[in-house]
């Protein structure tokens, strides 16, 4: 399957360039009559775009969403779904003196090694601008998980360089998430956070952190033993994302330092009728199959590599020189990826649901 493709039944195909034209997304196998409206896909969107407040990139983009095809009076058509957004406030020429340079962290030389030739204009398809094609099928995917199985997803800024946030992933409310522009459900962890993105902004640096995500109410049976585990395509899905560098599901790397007693989850008689576990360690994953609890993963994503410090490098004759990034860039990626995590969470129950139909009805 071609790189830029994601998906077995609902699948997807995202397209174009940051400083190009436009970017968008096809969406082929979503189910006929779904009710969708462009303003559910635009809330999304908006909450993905540039420019939304202080902490993210001053990029003005509106990031209006248009639907090409596939719906028809507000429903589905069960055809392809064609959405656009056209590039509004592209720059090119904030790149023109890093066109033979390979910044530091960046797929610019990677890029060049694999096809031999890039777009250099604000790293092509390596930019997170490529994202809104995911957060705009996204958000038909959240809603066929809403209307078929009343799932619902959450994400939120977990921690941010060495500020963590505490909560409780079965507590949090968008309203919680939304409440502020780090997009952290800890108000006090929140107001530090963003403390320190100004301060890296200021010395011409950025910072990293994790995004934490939770889905409720998925049913029990998703999952495809043995390569296409429900936790195997959600690191699949969410480590695509630009400059994510980590992914954990339930107790993740802590719980490999537990003993199987401690980390086991019990089970106990649910109310309706069917099993539920006391704890959560696994992370509502056991076996690669979804077990009826909720499904938290977490995801680490790195400093934002476009910095405007001077940083030491190589062009393209391979001399060394000093690269002084310009441009419009975050200082740090993560209230900006909330809805991308969400976004991709999405894309895989939404497919693991539609494939577990097909066993369903044997």
């Amino acid at each position: 399957m071609p790189g830029s493709q994601f998906g077995e039944i609902f699948r997807i195909s995202t397209f174009g360039e940051s400083h190009g034209g436009g970017v968008g997304v096809v969406v082929d196998g979503c189910p006929p009559r779904l009710q969708i409206s462009p303003e559910e896909i635009q809330h999304d969107l908006d909450r993905r775009r540039p420019g939304q407040s202080r902490l993210t990139t001053p990029r003005q983009e509106a990031d209006r969403a248009e639907i090409l095809s596939g719906t028809f009076e507000g429903l589905t058509l069960g055809t392809p779904i064609a959405i656009l957004v056209h590039n509004k406030d592209a720059r090119p020429s904030a790149y023109e003196h890093m066109k033979d340079v390979y910044r530091p962290s960046h797929a610019d030389y990677t890029t060049e090694a694999k096809y031999g030739v890039r777009n250099w204009q604000g790293g092509g398809r390596a930019s997170a601008r490529e994202t809104i094609g995911r957060v705009a099928a996204g958000a038909i995917a959240r809603k066929l998980l809403a209307v078929a199985a009343g799932v619902e997803v959450i994400a939120w800024v977990r921690r941010v360089h060495e500020i963590e946030a505490k909560v409780d992933d079965a507590a949090v409310r968008l309203a919680d998430v939304e409440s502020n522009e780090v997009r952290c459900p800890d108000a006090s962890a929140a107001e530090r956070m963003a403390a320190a993105i100004d301060a890296a902004r200021g010395r011409g640096d950025s910072l990293g952190g994790e995004v934490e995500c939770v889905a409720r109410g998925v049913p029990p049976g998703l999952g495809e033993p043995v390569f296409d585990k429900i936790e195997a395509d959600l690191a699949r899905a969410l480590m695509s994302l630009p400059a994510s560098k980590g992914f954990e599901i339930g107790s993740g790397f802590a719980g490999s330092r537990m003993t199987g007693i401690e980390h086991n989850d019990p089970f106990v008689p649910g109310r309706d009728g069917r099993p539920r576990t006391a704890s959560n360690r696994s992370g509502g994953v056991q076996g690669g199959i979804t077990n009826g609890e909720p499904v938290v993963v977490r995801v680490a994503f790195k400093p934002t590599a476009t910095i405007s410090q001077a940083q030491e490098t190589v062009n393209r004759a391979g001399e060394a020189v000093t690269l002084e990034a310009q441009g419009r860039h975050d200082p740090c990626v993560l209230p900006r990826a909330v809805p991308m995590v969400e976004a991709m969470m999405c894309l895989v129950l939404a497919d693991h649901w539609l494939r577990q139909r097909s066993v369903d009805a044997l």
